[in-house]
């Protein structure tokens, strides 16, 4: 695809009739660590496509608003995400970039994702608070508090550490670390690894979480370009940035969790691998204090069809992704590996656990 195609609509010329800069405007939330990744998607887009001149365009959204409440409460799905599309469905950014975790597995009509980028480590860390340097979760005395907003984390970390508490924290990174560093409210803090490592702050990582203690959220680590649909252009131009072994975990997952009508107010956790053409899959539902769980792990072939089109449809979404450089008929094995696996939860209970879950989480 030519950039003058995907930047057509934006083109404008001057009194000799040249062409002015091609203009991308890109939509993303006013966090610094939103603006960074923000950044690093339009630099990779700079390099590819040097003649296109990009705009940032940063927003604050629902979930940068609400911060006294825990996330599980709101109920709302695209916390992060509805104003950005609203700009977006409004022309007035032609692409938005996200943390995949953040995006609903059914997107409103209209839009797609477009890209998913190689993933970062998609692991949780441990952030202790400096009177505890040195330690760990194993370490830490008895009913020492735990900072984290997802109940994900703190369903399964209950189950692995008995002797701690966990209290909800909200804030964006800066602000969470500012909690901890400056209060004596918490021993330690739970935070996505990605996310401290694009700010620079590995150091700040006392323990990464291995999946025996901590599996991960469904798209947890992945930047997203989310795209209207019907964009063909920005569509083309978007979809090289596609990292296929992720693009292929990321439907898995986010099948996983769509089939099992989970969400943020559900603990559903998830481990994904793609090894010599196998994309492996262990996924897992909690209670809230973790004493009753459903795990099980499954694989299927990635390997893509010889026979295959060289060109992927670009009306087909896969749980919300539109994936143009990735083979089809991997893509489909990874939405069966992941809907198959929640089926087999399903069977074992796995809706029941999910729904007292929901009800408990509500009722506090």
């Amino acid at each position: 695809m030519s950039v003058e195609e995907a930047s057509s609509k934006t083109n404008s010329q001057d009194g000799e009739g040249k062409k002015a800069s091609k203009v991308i405007r890109i939509g993303t939330r006013k966090s610094q660590l939103a603006r960074i990744q923000t950044d690093s998607v339009a630099e990779k887009l700079k390099d590819l496509y040097p003649e296109v001149h990009l705009e940032i365009v940063a927003m604050s959204t629902t979930g940068d608003k609400i911060l006294d409440t825990a996330l599980s409460k709101i109920g709302e799905k695209s916390l992060f995400t509805k104003e950005l599309e609203n700009a977006l469905e409004r022309n007035e950014v032609d692409l938005v970039v996200h943390s995949l975790k953040d995006l609903p597995t059914i997107l409103p009509v209209g839009f797609t994702i477009g890209a998913v980028l190689k993933r970062e480590s998609p692991k949780d860390a441990v952030v202790l608070h400096p009177k505890n340097s040195g330690k760990c979760l194993d370490s830490l005395p008895n009913k020492s508090v735990i900072g984290t907003s997802s109940l994900r984390r703190a369903a399964q970390l209950r189950r692995r550490f008995p002797h701690l508490e966990f209290k909800d924290i909200r804030g964006n990174l800066n602000t969470r670390l500012k909690k901890l560093d400056e209060h004596n409210d918490f021993s330690a803090i739970i935070l996505a690894a990605a996310g401290l490592k694009r700010m620079g702050w590995e150091n700040r990582i006392s323990q990464v979480l291995d999946p025996e203690d901590c599996m991960y959220a469904v798209g947890q680590g992945a930047l997203a370009v989310e795209v209207r649909a019907c964009d063909q252009d920005i569509l083309e131009m978007v979809s090289v940035l596609h990292d296929p072994d992720t693009v292929l975990r990321c439907i898995a997952e986010r099948a996983f969790l769509r089939h099992l009508e989970g969400g943020c107010s559900v603990p559903v956790a998830v481990h994904t691998e793609v090894k010599d053409s196998q994309l492996y899959l262990t996924g897992a539902v909690y209670s809230l204090d973790g004493s009753d769980s459903l795990k099980e792990t499954m694989q299927t072939s990635v390997v893509p069809d010889n026979q295959e089109q060289e060109k992927v449809d670009e009306k087909i979404q896969r749980v919300g992704i539109t994936a143009l450089k990735v083979s089809g008929a991997a893509q489909d094995a990874a939405e069966k590996l992941g809907v198959d696996l929640a089926n087999l939860l399903l069977s074992k209970g796995a809706k029941e656990i999910l729904t007292v879950a929901r009800q408990l989480n509500d009722a506090q």
